[in-house]
């Protein structure tokens, strides 16, 4: 008996963690837009997990606008510090350039490729600089392979995600109103 139980404890630990995830309710000019269901791959990406999950349920996203939106490419939003809607520092002009008051996060590469719907962290030119921000992709997009760190993938709500309000330009710059993260819960 023990041997079966030390078995099953083995067989237990040595699967892949349970990922958690994050539900996005995105709001806009004209309302509720929708929800959004992101599975976090706590496998790929322990520390990068842990943040993004910190920061949803410290509540720090909700409010925070989709900054910056590239027709074909994908949707970033997550700059605590100056894309909060709700905040004193709110500025459309900055949105993007901040982070969150929690540490820079070292890279977390896997070869899981940049497909239709992959959640990446986003960063500035240094590898080790992920804090806060995230974009979801509309279509694959491989030339980000091994460049940028894969966090999850959305399970449910890609209908959303492409009405997310479409920027401007080739930096995909947001003007008038935003779309925003009305609310980010984690989910197990």
């Amino acid at each position: 008996m023990r041997n079966l139980f030390a078995a099953l404890t083995l067989a237990m630990t040595a699967s892949p963690a349970l990922s958690s995830g994050i539900e996005i309710a995105v709001g806009g000019e004209n309302g509720d837009k929708g929800v959004i269901m992101i599975d976090l791959l706590e496998d790929l990406a322990p520390g990068h997990v842990e943040q993004i999950s910190a920061l949803a349920a410290d509540g720090a996203y909700d409010g925070v606008v989709f900054h910056r939106v590239i027709d074909g490419f994908m949707a970033q939003t997550g700059d605590v510090q100056f894309g909060d809607q709700t905040g004193d520092k709110f500025s459309m002009q900055m949105a993007g350039m901040g982070g969150s008051d929690r540490p820079d996060l070292k890279a977390e590469f896997s070869d899981v490729p940049f497909d239709r719907g992959i959640v990446g962290m986003a960063r500035s030119q240094n590898p080790d600089s992920g804090n806060s921000q995230f974009f979801i992709m509309f279509a694959d997009g491989h030339f980000l392979n091994g460049q940028y760190t894969v966090v999850g993938r959305v399970t449910a709500g890609m209908d959303v995600v492409d009405g997310i309000k479409r920027g401007e330009g080739r930096n995909g710059a947001v003007t008038g109103q935003p779309d925003f993260m009305k609310s980010v819960t984690v989910t197990e």
